[in-house]
C-alpha cells in the first residue's frame, strides 16, 4: 500500500520526511520521492526502487525547506518509472502525493489537456496537481481550492498537496483511504498511519471519510463532507510496533474493514503490468498451460476459492474444482487432466494448505500461491506467486485479506478468459475499468455501520442464523455465516437458496434470522419465492443487495443496501456488510473480537 507523509514546522523537513517514510516501508513500494518548498520555490527528488535509492539522490542534491511532502508508491496507474513516481508537480506551482484511485481521472485529464495542461506521467494522480493549479489561478485560498478539487474527483483516495503560493500550508483530504494528522509544538505532520509519526508525536487526529483539512505549524482546520467545521478527537497513540496501531479504531478488525479500499486498489495494481494492462502477474506461456485447475484452501480462503470457481468457469471456460485443503492430501485425489493447483492462504503458513500444495506438486501439477505474506513458506515453495497486497492483518477473522483474494481470483479469471478467447479485448477493457471502481464502491459501504447497528442489536439474542445466496453469492453466504459464528459464537450456516426445500427448511421457526443475498438478475424471482416461504414460517428476513434488488423483497424485516456495481463484482462489495454485521453483533455481545476463543490467525499444526 502506498504511504503518504506531509510536514510543516520549525525544523528542516528533509530528514523528518525520510524518517517517516522509513516507518511506512512495511507497506511495500516500488518508488519514492520528496517535494519541499523554500523561498517560494518547489524542490523535487524522486527515485525508482527502494528508499535507499532516494537517499542516495538526496545526498547528492539535498532538498531544503520547513515544509514538504513525501511518498512511497506501489504502482496502480502507470508503470514503475521515475515520471510516475510521486510527488507529482504541475507547472512548478503545486506538488501532490496521492494514495488510492481517482475513478474519473480519464475524463478529468481529457478536459485539462483541452485547457492546455501538460501531463508528464501516466498516473491518475497527476490530475490532482493540475486541478489545484487551476483553482489557485482562479484566486482560491487553500480551503476553497480543496473544495474545488474534491467537487471534481470520484473514488477512494487520500492526498496531501503543497503550493508555492501558500508556502506554509498543507492541504489534505481522505475518502475511504486512511490519513492521520499529528501535532506537537510548532509542528504538524500528516501520514497514512500513526506509525509514521510516532517518533515525533503521540497526539494524533484521524480524519474520517470525506474530511479535508488545512494544516499549518500552529493550526489545523478540519471540515466534513458538508463543508462544515469538524471537531475530530485528538487521541494519544502508543509507542508500539507498527502492527499494534489501531489507528483510533476500537479493534483491529474494525480498522481492517476500513482498510479494504486500499487493500483492493493495491492488489489490483499487483495484477497489472508496468503499462497498466491486466495480466494477473502471469506471462502468456504460463497462462496457456492452464487447462484444468484445482483450488486448495481452508476456512475463509476456501469460500474465496469457491467464488473464484464461478468466475473462472464463467469467464474462461476452464474447469475448476475446489478442495478443502485438510482433506485433499489424505483422500488420494485423482489429478488426471489437471494442470494447475492454486493454493490460497492469507498467512502463507497454514499447514493444511501447505501440505495440500506439496501433494499437488508431487502429483505433477504446477503450483500457484495466492498469499499475503511474501516471505511465507507457501510463497517460497510455490512455482508462482499471485500476491495480495492487503498489508498486515491482525484480526483473527479475515476481512481485507479475503477481499484481496477475491480481487486476485477475478483478475485471474479475466486474463484466462482473454487467453482462451472467451473474452474479447473490449470486454476485458470494460471489466478492468469497472474493477477500478470497486475500491470506491467498497469505500461507500463504510457508511453501513450505522444502518446495520439495529440489525446487530436484534441478532445478538439469536440462537441460530441462516445465510442464503445463489450462484456466486452462495459461497459468500457461507463466508457470512462463518464470520458470525467466529465472532459472536452464534450458530450460523450458509446454504444455496435452492437447497432450502431439501432439508434446511425444517430449521425454520418463529424469529429465526435469515440473511439473504439478493440480486437483480434472472435468479431474483426464485430468491423471492425462497424467502417468502421462510417468511411464512416466521423467519426474520434480512436482505443484502443493491437498492433495486432489495426493493424486490417488500416483506423483508431489514434491508442492507450496497452500492451499485457490475454484477460479477457483487461478491467483493457484498462481503463488507456481512463483516460489519458480524463485527457489530459481537460488539453487542461483548465477545473478544480480535482474538475469538479457540481460534488462531494461522493454523500451523494439523
Amino acid at each position: 500500500m502506498c504511504g503518504i507523509v506531509g510536514y510543516v514546522g520549525n525544523e528542516a523537513c528533509q530528514e523528518i520526511i525520510l524518517g517517516s517514510l522509513e516507518r511506512l516501508e512495511y507497506r511495500g513500494y516500488d518508488s519514492s520521492g520528496i517535494a519541499t518548498i523554500e523561498h517560494d520555490q518547489l524542490q523535487l527528488c524522486r527515485a525508482v526502487g527502494k528508499l535507499s535509492e532516494l537517499k542516495v539522490k538526496i545526498k547528492e542534491k539535498p532538498v531544503s525547506g520547513y515544509m514538504g511532502i513525501g511518498h512511497i508508491r506501489w504502482a496502480t496507474h502507470g508503470g514503475v518509472t521515475l515520471e510516475n513516481a510521486h510527488p507529482h508537480l504541475a507547472n512548478s506551482e503545486v506538488a501532490i502525493v496521492h494514495n488510492g484511485i481517482i475513478e474519473n481521472y480519464a475524463e478529468l485529464k481529457k478536459d485539462l489537456i483541452e485547457k492546455g495542461c501538460v501531463f508528464i506521467s501516466d498516473t491518475d494522480s497527476e490530475v490532482l496537481a493540475h486541478l489545484f493549479v487551476h483553482a489557485f489561478r482562479e484566486g482560491c485560498v487553500p480551503v476553497e481550492a480543496l473544495r474545488f478539487v474534491l467537487s471534481k474527483i470520484e473514488g477512494a483516495f487520500a492526498f496531501a498537496a503543497i503550493s508555492k503560493s501558500n508556502p506554509e500550508t498543507l492541504m489534505v483530504a481522505r475518502n475511504a483511504s486512511p490519513l492521520a494528522i499529528g501535532f506537537a509544538d510548532e509542528m504538524a505532520i500528516v501520514a497514512s498511519d500513526a506509525t509514521a509519526m510516532a517518533h515525533l508525536t503521540r497526539q494524533v487526529t484521524y480524519l474520517k471519510d470525506n474530511d479535508y483539512a488545512v494544516v499549518t505549524a500552529k493550526s489545523c482546520d478540519i471540515f466534513n463532507g458538508n463543508n462544515e467545521p469538524a471537531n475530530r478527537e485528538i487521541v494519544q497513540v502508543k509507542a508500539s510496533p507498527i502492527l499494534l496501531d489501531k489507528a483510533g479504531f476500537r479493534h483491529y478488525m474494525e480498522k481492517e474493514i476500513h482498510e479494504q479500499p486500499d487493500a483492493i486498489s493495491h492488489t489490483i495494481s499487483a495484477m497489472s503490468d508496468v503499462g497498466g494492462n491486466l495480466t494477473a502477474g502471469i506471462d502468456i506461456p504460463s497462462l496457456s498451460k492452464i487447462k484444468r485447475i484445482v483450488l486448495l484452501a481452508a476456512g475463509t480462503s476456501f469460500y474465496a476459492a469457491q467464488i473464484g470457481r464461478y468466475w473462472i468457469e464463467k469467464l474462461s471456460g476452464i474447469p475448476v474444482v475446489c478442495e478443502i485443503a485438510s482433506e485433499y492430501h489424505y483422500r488420494d485425489p485423482a489429478a488426471t487432466g489437471q494442470t494447475t493447483a492454486i493454493v490460497i492462504s492469507q498467512s502463507g503458513e497454514s499447514i493444511d494448505t501447505l501440505m495440500a500444495m506439496r501433494h499437488a506438486k508431487n502429483l505433477g501439477l504446477d503450483t500457484f500461491g495466492i498469499v499475503n505474506v511474501a516471505d511465507s513458506t507457501i510463497a517460497r515453495e510455490a512455482d508462482k506467486i499471485l500476491p495480495t497486497r492487503a498489508g498486515p492483518e491482525i484480526g483473527v477473522a479475515s476481512t481485507k485479506a479475503f477481499t484481496a483474494q477475491l480481487v486476485v481470483l477475478i483478475c485471474l479469471a479475466i486474463v484466462l478468459g482473454k487467453q482462451n478467447g472467451h473474452l474479447d479485448e473490449s470486454r476485458v477493457t470494460y471489466l478492468y475499468q469497472k474493477l477500478l471502481k470497486i475500491p470506491g464502491a467498497v469505500g461507500k459501504t463504510m457508511k453501513l455501520f450505522d444502518p446495520i447497528r439495529p440489525i446487530a442489536h436484534q441478532l445478538k439474542n439469536a440462537r441460530s442464523c441462516l445465510f442464503l445466496g445463489r450462484d456466486m453469492l452462495f459461497p459468500l453466504a457461507c463466508e457470512g455465516a462463518l464470520k458470525l459464528k467466529e465472532l459472536s459464537y452464534i450458530h450460523a450456516e450458509g446454504f444455496a437458496s435452492g437447497e432450502m426445500k431439501h432439508g434446511p427448511i425444517a430449521l425454520l421457526e418463529d424469529g429465526l434470522p435469515i440473511v439473504s443475498f439478493v440480486s437483480e438478475g434472472k435468479m431474483a424471482l426464485k430468491a423471492i419465492s425462497n424467502l417468502k416461504e421462510a417468511e411464512a414460517r416466521g423467519g426474520y428476513i434480512i436482505v443484502i443487495g443493491t437498492q433495486v434488488a432489495v426493493d424486490l423483497i417488500d416483506f423483508a424485516a431489514a434491508k442492507i443496501v450496497i452500492p451499485d456495481c457490475e454484477p460479477i463484482f457483487a461478491p467483493i462489495v457484498g462481503a463488507i456488510p456481512v463483516q460489519i454485521l458480524a463485527y457489530l453483533t459481537a460488539l453487542e455481545k461483548g465477545t473478544d473480537i480480535d482474538q475469538p476463543r479457540n481460534l488462531a490467525k494461522s493454523v500451523t499444526v494439523e
